[in-house]
């Protein structure tokens, strides 16, 4: 099976320049489905700090890349929304944001808060014990004692090292939210309302803004901390493929 896949048939979200190149790296299995992007992507096009495969590989057998906590190997790991990225050597974090587009960005943070990551309750689920699992956006599940005071929609910050939710935020009007998909992805706004519509059709939410605001579908949206309004993107760079 090929380790490379078509640039212009890669997904919105994976910040590469389509037409510099025929191919590019495809992401092994992993967290975040189609929407993850390669690891080598990310080293190579956008941080610069590996210029092909090779040197991506060497890098990572050094076990001073971290995601969420844990050193990763693998070159084509997916990397997705709201995944912590620690590069120990260099004393540097970041948290991968949804940028203009949809295409995932990075932003500086402090090492203080790549300790947890944020992640969205996608599904909600009664296990035997009477605990309850949730499953968030980026496939991720953990056990929770008091389920009730959980929703879909809501987010949770989990600690890397313990799997511990240490802080929730409710999916609920006045909200601080952002878009991580569509004609507004990487928008920052208030929930102003949240329009439920009849049938099997996405809700929809108006989100305000200083400036006016948008209207999007509800799967769109995820509920965020107001640090996340604090941080710094980075500027993405064009790599080579081998």
């Amino acid at each position: 099976m090929s380790n490379h896949q078509k640039r212009l048939s890669v997904p919105n979200s994976w910040p590469v320049e389509r037409k510099t190149a025929t191919f590019t790296v495809k992401a092994g299995a992993g967290p975040h489905g189609e929407s993850g992007v390669p690891l080598l992507i990310v080293l190579r096009d956008v941080l610069g700090y590996a210029d092909n495969r090779k040197e991506a590989r060497y890098a990572l057998n050094e076990d001073n890349v971290l995601i969420n906590g844990t050193p990763v190997s693998d070159e084509e790991r997916p990397v997705g929304m709201f995944d912590i990225m620690a590069f120990t050597e260099r004393d540097e974090y970041y948290r991968v944001f949804p940028g203009e587009g949809g295409r995932l960005a990075l932003t500086a943070i402090d090492g203080d808060a790549a300790d947890s990551k944020l992640g969205k309750i996608v599904t909600k689920t009664n296990v035997s014990g009477g605990d309850v699992q949730l499953g968030l956006h980026d496939g991720q599940t953990l056990l929770v004692e008091d389920g009730d005071a959980y929703n879909g929609g809501d987010s949770i910050v989990v600690d890397n090292e313990s799997g511990e939710v240490v802080a929730h935020f409710e999916y609920e009007e006045g909200a601080l939210v952002t878009a991580v998909d569509g004609a507004h992805a990487g928008e920052i706004g208030t929930v102003e309302e949240i329009q439920v519509t009849p049938g099997s059709s996405q809700n929809n939410v108006l989100v305000e803004q200083d400036d006016g605001g948008f209207e999007t579908v509800e799967e769109y949206i995820v509920v965020i901390d107001e640090n996340f309004t604090g941080d710094s993107e980075t500027a993405s760079d064009e790599g080579d493929d081998e």
